[in-house]
C-alpha cells in the first residue's frame, strides 16, 4: 500500500507569526524553496490531490502497458482475431535453388522400391502403379511423367524438380522433399500425410484433395496454383506463402500454424477448422469474407 506524503503547507509546518517565532512548538518555522511551493511551476505527482478516482494522494497512477499501440483481440478456444495499427511483418519463406547439373536419361522401363537415382531425368514415362517407395532422388528432373496411383512412399526428393507430373492416387505418405520445386503439376487424390516438405516450391498447376495431415512444411511457398479441398489436418506449418493461390473448402482442423501468409490468396474458403488459422495473418478482405465462419467458430448468431 502506498504511504500518503506529508502535508505540505502552513498546517503541516506552523504559520509565521511575523516576529520569526517558532509554530508554538519551539521549533524554528520550516518553508519552501520557491520552485516547490504549491502551484508553482509544475504541479509534482500528488500535490494536487488524486489524479484518478480512488487513488491515494501521492500515488502513482496505475501503469497502462501498450497503451501507445492500438491493440484489440478477442481469443475463443485458441483463436486469436488481432487488429493493430502497424503493418504486421511475417518471416519469408526461404525459397529453394535448385540448380541441377547435366542430367542422364533413365535407363529401365519402371521405378524400384528404394532405388537410388543421383542426375537422372525421367522424362514423359508412364510410371502407373509403378513401386518407388523408399527410393532417392537426388539431383533428378521427373517431366512430364504419369503417377497414376504410383507408390512413393517414404521417397526422398532431395535438390530435383518435378515438372508437369499427372495421375490420381500418387502415394507419398511419409516422403520427404528438401529444396525442390513442383511445376505445373496436375494432380488428384496425392497421399502426402506424415511428409516433410522442407524449401519447397509449389508453382502452378492444380492439384485436388491433397492430403497433407500430420505433415510438417517449413520454408514453402504455394504460387499461382489451385488447391481444392486441401487437407492441412493437424499438419505443422512454419514460414509458409500462399502466393496468388486459391484455397478451395480447405481443412485447417488441429493445423499449427508459424508465420504462415494467406494475404495474397485470391481465393480462400475454409470448410473446417478455422480455429486453425491460429498464427496466420491474413488481409482486411479476407477477414471480412471469413466473417460467417468465424461467427459460427464463436457461436454467434447473426440476424438482421
Amino acid at each position: 500500500m502506498c504511504a500518503a506524503p506529508p502535508v505540505r503547507g502552513a498546517a503541516a509546518y506552523g504559520a509565521d507569526s511575523g516576529n520569526g517565532g517558532g509554530s508554538g512548538n519551539g521549533r524554528a518555522p520550516q518553508r519552501f524553496p520557491p520552485a516547490a511551493e504549491p502551484g508553482a511551476g509544475r504541479d509534482p505527482v500528488g500535490a494536487s490531490g488524486a489524479r484518478f478516482a480512488g487513488a491515494r494522494i501521492g500515488c502513482r497512477p496505475p501503469a497502462v502497458h501498450g497503451a501507445a499501440r492500438d491493440v484489440s483481440g478477442v481469443r475463443h478456444h485458441g483463436l486469436m482475431v488481432r487488429r493493430t495499427g502497424k503493418k504486421t511483418r511475417v518471416a519469408a519463406a526461404r525459397q529453394p535453388e535448385v540448380r541441377l547439373p547435366p542430367l542422364r536419361p533413365h535407363e529401365g522401363g519402371g521405378l524400384e522400391p528404394d532405388g537410388d537415382y543421383d542426375g537422372v531425368e525421367l522424362a514423359g514415362l508412364d510410371l502407373s502403379g509403378g513401386d518407388g517407395a523408399g527410393a532417392l532422388f537426388l539431383d533428378c528432373a521427373l517431366r512430364d511423367c504419369v503417377l497414376e496411383q504410383t507408390s512413393l512412399v517414404r521417397a526422398r526428393f532431395v535438390d530435383s524438380v518435378l515438372t508437369g507430373v499427372r495421375g490420381v492416387g500418387a502415394d507419398l505418405a511419409g516422403a520427404s522433399l528438401r529444396d525442390s520445386e513442383i511445376v505445373d503439376a496436375r494432380l488428384g487424390g496425392v497421399q502426402l500425410h506424415g511428409a516433410a516438405l522442407e524449401r519447397v516450391l509449389v508453382r502452378g498447376g492444380k492439384i485436388d484433395y491433397l492430403n497433407l495431415r500430420d505433415a510438417r512444411l517449413t520454408d514453402v511457398v504455394f504460387e499461382g496454383c489451385v488447391l481444392s479441398e486441401p487437407d492441412f489436418g493437424a499438419a505443422r506449418l512454419e514460414r509458409v506463402e500462399f502466393r496468388e493461390c486459391v484455397l478451395r473448402r480447405a481443412d485447417f482442423a488441429g493445423a499449427r500454424m508459424r508465420d504462415v501468409d494467406l494475404r495474397r490468396v485470391t481465393e480462400l474458403d475454409v470448410a473446417r477448422g478455422v480455429e486453425g488459422l491460429s498464427g496466420a495473418v491474413i488481409s482486411t478482405a479476407q477477414l471480412m469474407d471469413l466473417a460467417p465462419v468465424f461467427a459460427a467458430q464463436l457461436g454467434v448468431r447473426v440476424e438482421d
